[in-house]
């Protein structure tokens, strides 16, 4: 199968460059599109951020960038490295035969699969919010992803990130002493269940940190074995241990952003879909 990367850039929250490119990826078969979204750039620094990322993963660039610098900046920039790069309201569908070597299919109606993708990511988002913090675990059989986690560790806002994509995500957090919800681990041990379950686990240090700001927001005391280093120290060690038992794969989101962590969940569902598809 052919793979390709496309970078979308925008300098506000990228909705429009990623319906638009979706609806061209759409018209190819046999293809598999990783693609890398970096909305809300508006300013040097942040597209120079964007430049790294293209270069680390060089591909397709399309973008909606009012700024002539910006524009200016970003064309030089894959002109310099040899890669594809529009406006979005050119006629990309041309440049997408060429970057991918292959006629487009000219399938009918494919506006109805944008409609459809849509109420498939509203339907995702509902069910983000009734199966967050573990709630409803009755039914996470219905889940393509369940993230775990001690408390912090982005599960929620990764979550609705992954619902943003049509990806239905639950989330358990880890508390110690407390017993997991049966489904999740009933879904663990069923080598016929569909649900991936994935860990999720931070630097306690950062996470220390991370805990003592949300408390300081809610006009809490921070200092409480929720914030103690020692204290989070053994609690992550702990839920590491059991994610190892589990045969979870883990995700260390120390140094990642929410869009990171979401890139590599969608990895680890991609492979495997591919193994189980052997």
């Amino acid at each position: 199968m052919k793979s390709a990367h496309i970078h979308l850039i925008s300098d506000s929250t990228g909705e429009t460059v990623n319906i638009i490119t979706r609806a061209c990826i759409f018209q190819f078969h046999g293809v598999e599109i990783t693609d890398h979204m970096w909305p809300m750039v508006r300013n040097q620094s942040q597209l120079e951020t964007a430049l790294e990322g293209i270069a680390e993963a060089p591909g397709m660039v399309i973008y909606t960038l009012l700024d002539n610098g910006l524009r200016d900046r970003l064309e030089a920039f894959c002109a310099e490295q040899n890669l594809p790069c529009m406006a979005a309201l050119e006629p990309f569908l041309t440049a997408f035969s060429r970057f991918l070597g292959i006629d487009s299919a000219g399938r009918m109606g494919s506006q109805h699969v944008l409609d459809a993708e849509y109420f498939d990511r509203i339907d995702a988002i509902n069910y983000v919010m009734t199966h967050d913090d573990g709630q409803a675990a009755s039914d996470f059989g219905e889940a393509d992803v369940v993230l775990v986690g001690v408390s912090r560790t982005s599960k929620t806002p990764t979550c609705f990130y992954l619902a943003n994509r049509g990806i239905k995500a639950a989330n358990v957090p880890i508390v110690p002493g407390a017993p997991l919800p049966e489904a999740l681990t009933a879904a663990s041990d069923d080598p016929k269940n569909d649900t991936m379950i994935i860990a999720l686990t931070e630097d306690p240090t950062r996470l220390v940190q991370i805990r003592r700001n949300r408390m300081r927001i809610m006009n809490q005391g921070d200092e409480t074995a929720y914030t103690d280093l020692e204290e989070v120290k053994a609690e992550v060690a702990a839920a590491r241990r059991l994610f190892t038992e589990q045969g979870w794969p883990t995700i260390d989101v120390t140094r990642r952003s929410i869009e990171e962590t979401a890139a590599e969940i969608m990895q680890l569902m991609h492979q495997r879909e591919r193994e189980n598809a052997q």
